[in-house]
């Protein structure tokens, strides 16, 4: 039998440990004679020549020269005295749980690192202030504290009640169904059983039960009884501890059998809060401050007369479209009226740029209406119908464009939102003809951009001041939409295939952020009630929503320029990795961060809203701040991982190309610290899905949710996907940080859902790549449904190769029967 590693027991004496060696002190002090081994500590030490105290409390007016002081401060003064912690300290510090008599078990002998002491001596020269001395020693005594806690068993989290479907049944703090209904509010703990504790990925020494200590050995990285192509590998799916959480008690059982499961929806004006009054947080639909006002939605327009229907058949019959768009056929009223209702009800809320109150079919020009058409066609699955209207826009289109009178500072309002909308088909249709169609054009796009906003500056500087009236108010507010949505559009082409963006955020310097939904949708009865209902909203440039974010202040501002400004900055980071100096520049990679950290603390202060979207997903608020958090995470990840390879493969819209770049990618993904952070976020995105269903997801996310979801994710599952992989088949054992973060991602799928013989890094590619193309609306997703399941097929391939090098008797399935390119042979070391 061989001998399995060593693995310190608490019942074992401690072994004797050697002295270590001092560390080389070769980082000098540039104003004085002093020296340190490691660079962070001469730069804290530097500190208290420059008196530079770059790290503020948000609660006080105290400053402190490093952020673990900061966390300190705020751990130890603020929230004693029934402060919020800082959001770091809120994921890092587990709640607190009532004390049980435990066994007594052998102490921990507690070691001082060196480190920290040449921390107190950088800190302040020598000398070390009062407030300083006490953060320490409370550092010391939590060190200590969680010391003693790793030897107990104790639940970390509170039961959270699923429905059989895996879906969250309801928010626990407010009562409702997903339907209609209110419902009282219950004491839901006593009809849960105890869920399996769950290792947390912030907790180094996350606590296991007694009930699991059999599991224990085989989560260690160093069982001896599982047969593993390495020792560190990580075991199968089935052999680790089940998901907490997932079993329900026999009560709750037959009260949910009686319950719609139609999973968790968007709060709105009908369900599931019928009592509610506005306005509310487009985050997460609560109450906001300000007089009651009624929630509403806005409706879509419609052709109302057949009489109207007429009129708009025989404009466009007056075109002659079909002599270059072979097949096109005006629809009937009643699909015309369908196709109006799936664009404004399902794609408008993500891209807000049209004005519904003053959209009338009939006073539309024709370009525009057949763009509007083509995109409600593609969300009722008419494929057909809709690249015909499609085709039929972009033929007006060009021949506007090859007029030889057309200007682009003189370019219509309507043709730049026709061609944004063309190019958002062709881009996302997962055709490359399309995207080469996008790309020809899309030079012209910001050429009409530029045009148009010198045109509204000068309508803007010739009132002096004045405020506008109620329909140069909307003219001027639909352009900047539209020079907006053309931005995030152009956002979104980078982020998806690592195109140059074609549009500075330096030309929307001056430039008024979008408004509210609720201002935007405002029926106005008079002048006077709109100037005063102008008047008391919060709309600011760009610039100074800009400079508050690298300031490190939270501004107010809408949804829409909530989205805004999270493209600008994941614009930033792009140039910013793209830079040659990205490596050196840590300068600028920390106001990134600090940036980043802002948008995110603003959130609390987006604009109240008397709009509300009907649209079913895992969140309670606006599409818009749901599709900003998709842009955030990927920025985030961005900051540590570049898939720069697997963005230019999906240019050709080849399933095995973009696999292949997948499976190619595994050196950009390393092991640290800095890593699992980036997990994390990976993390975040898949448990949207994992809550609410991935098979219910999956057959409404096309609708629902924007394809800018799809499309934020794709780096993030490969991402994941990878360190999961690395962590399977990777020589170094787990550390606990990294082990408490595998077993969170794999406690959020049931058994039932997943093949029990398969690796976590491969059931996760694979689960997303089914979920994408299940229900199609964008052809873009498709394509990377396909590219997932290949490349989760790649990584069983490698998974069995590495499985071979150790059992002979093994075989290896080739990819080759199942038409898989060279490209995607995947080498047996890395």
């Amino acid at each position: 039998m061989p001998d399995a590693p060593a693995v310190a027991s608490p019942t074992q004496p401690t072994p004797t440990r050697k002295t270590p060696g001092v560390p080389e002190k070769k980082y000098k002090c540039q104003f004085c004679n002093r020296a340190f081994s490691r660079s962070e500590h001469r730069s804290r030490h530097e500190r208290s020549h420059t008196k530079e105290r770059p790290f503020k409390c948000g609660k006080c007016r105290s400053t402190f020269v490093r952020r673990d002081l900061l966390l300190r401060h705020d751990r130890t003064v603020h929230a004693k005295d029934g402060g919020v912690p800082l959001v770091s300290e809120v994921k890092r510090r587990p709640a607190t749980k009532p004390a049980t008599p435990k066994t007594a078990a052998p102490k921990r002998n507690l070691e001082l690192d060196t480190a920290t002491l040449e921390q107190i001596e950088a800190s302040s020269d020598g000398m070390v202030d009062l407030e300083t001395a006490a953060m320490l020693m409370t550092d010391f005594h939590h060190k200590a504290t969680a010391a003693m806690a790793a030897q107990e068993n104790e639940l970390d989290e509170a039961p959270v009640p699923y429905s059989p479907d895996h879906t969250t049944m309801f928010d626990t703090s407010v009562p409702y169904l997903s339907s209609a209904l209110p419902m009282p509010q219950m004491p839901w703990d006593t009809f849960m059983s105890q869920p399996v504790n769950q290792p947390k990925a912030h907790s180094v020494s996350s606590n296991v039960s007694s009930s699991q200590d059999s599991h224990v050995s085989q989560l260690s990285f160093n069982s001896a009884s599982t047969v593993q192509p390495n020792q560190h590998q990580l075991p199968p799916l089935m052999e680790r501890f089940p998901s907490g959480g997932d079993t329900l008690a026999p009560a709750l059982q037959s009260l949910t059998g009686s319950m719609p499961l139609s999973g968790p929806g968007t709060p709105n004006g009908l369900s599931p809060w019928p009592f509610m009054t506005g306005p509310v947080s487009p985050v997460d639909y609560r109450r906001s401050p300000g007089p009651s006002q009624t929630l509403t939605s806005p409706k879509a327009p419609q052709i109302q007369s057949d009489e109207q229907y007429s009129q708009i058949h025989e404009e466009i019959s007056k075109l002659e479209i079909e002599r270059s768009a072979s097949g096109f056929q005006f629809q009937s009223r009643a699909d015309i009226n369908a196709y109006l209702a799936a664009y404004f009800n399902l794609f408008h809320h993500h891209m807000p740029f049209l004005h519904p109150e003053s959209f009338r079919p009939g006073e539309t020009p024709p370009v525009l209406l057949l763009a509007v058409l083509s995109i409600g066609a593609l969300y009722t699955f008419n494929q057909d119908q809709a690249y015909r209207l499609h085709i039929g826009s972009k033929v007006l289109v060009n021949e506007f464009l090859q007029n030889k009178d057309f200007d682009s500072r003189k370019c219509p309002l309507w043709i730049m939102q026709s061609t944004l909308l063309n190019m958002a088909f062709a881009s996302w249709s997962g055709d490359g003809k399309g995207l080469e169609f996008a790309c020809s054009i899309k030079s012209l796009l910001a050429q009409m951009v530029a045009g148009n906003l010198y045109e509204l500056k000068l309508r803007t500087d010739a009132r002096e001041g004045a405020l506008p009236s109620y329909e140069a108010w909307v003219e001027d507010e639909g352009c900047r939409r539209t020079y907006y949505a053309v931005y995030i559009f152009f956002g979104m082409l980078t982020l998806t295939y690592n195109h140059t963006p074609a549009i500075s955020f330096g030309e929307f310097d001056s430039l008024d952020l979008p408004s509210s939904e609720s201002l935007w949708n405002l029926e106005v009865s008079d002048e006077d009630s709109w100037r005063e209902s102008l008047t008391s909203s919060t709309i600011i440039t760009v610039r100074e929503a800009h400079d508050s974010l690298y300031q490190g202040e939270s501004a107010r501002y809408s949804a829409f320029a909530t989205r805004v400004m999270i493209n600008a900055l994941f614009l930033e980071v792009w140039y910013h990795k793209r830079s040659f100096d990205a490596l050196q520049d840590v300068v600028t990679e920390y106001k990134l961060r600090l940036a980043l950290e802002t948008w995110e603390q603003s959130l609390d202060l987006c604009e109240p809203e008397t709009i509300v979207v009907a649209l079913t997903a895992p969140h309670k608020g606006h599409p818009l701040i749901f599709n900003a958090m998709a842009v955030y995470r990927n920025t985030r990840a961005r900051l540590e991982v570049d898939l720069k390879p697997v963005q230019e493969a999906l240019r050709y819209h080849g399933p095995y190309e973009v696999a292949a770049a997948m499976t190619h990618a595994r050196d950009r993904v390393k092991r640290s610290q800095e890593m699992i952070k980036v997990v994390q976020e990976c993390f975040n995105c898949i448990e949207i899905v994992a809550l609410q269903g991935i098979k219910s997801v999956g057959k409404t996310c096309a609708t629902n949710w924007s394809v800018e979801h799809p499309l934020c994710g794709m780096d993030l599952m490969v991402i994941l996907s990878l360190w999961l992989y690395r962590l399977e088949h990777d020589e170094d054992p787990a550390t606990d940080e990294e082990l408490a973060m595998y077993n969170k991602i794999r406690n959020l799928f049931d058994d039932d859902a997943i093949d029990s013989t398969l690796k976590l890094s491969t059931t996760v590619a694979r689960l997303w790549g089914n979920m994408l193309d299940d229900v199609v609306v964008w052809g873009i997703s498709k394509l990377m449904g396909d590219s997932f399941k290949i490349y989760s097929e790649a990584l069983v391939g490698h998974e069995d190769d590495v499985g071979q090098r150790t059992s002979p008797s093994t075989s290896t399935p080739t990819m080759s029967s199942q038409g898989v390119v060279e490209s995607l042979e995947i080498e047996t070391a890395f």
